[in-house]
């Protein structure tokens, strides 16, 4: 995950509407059914995914009241600290 897109895609967010990102996820996870992908294709589409399913939890918690950049640290403390479990 990288914070830089992810603060990107969140204001996508917040300047269109969640429903375009949600739709994207959507066709990146079937196109990961493609028999013939490699793995590295498959890492760039799982990165992509993680990244924007980042995002739609920085704009959950800024709809919540938080600062974008406070959410954005929260969640990359999540998710900094689910690695380490």
């Amino acid at each position: 995950m990288k914070l830089p897109v992810i603060k990107h895609l969140a204001n996508f967010i917040e300047e269109n509407d969640q429903d375009y990102v949600l739709e994207t996820i959507e066709t990146l996870e079937a196109l990961t059914e493609v028999p013939s992908l490699k793995d590295e294709e498959l890492d760039v589409i799982g990165e992509l995914i993680s990244n924007m399913y980042g995002a739609v939890e920085v704009d959950k918690m800024v709809k919540e009241g938080m600062s974008q950049k406070e959410a954005l640290n929260t969640f990359m403390s999540r998710v900094l600290g689910s690695i380490d479990k």
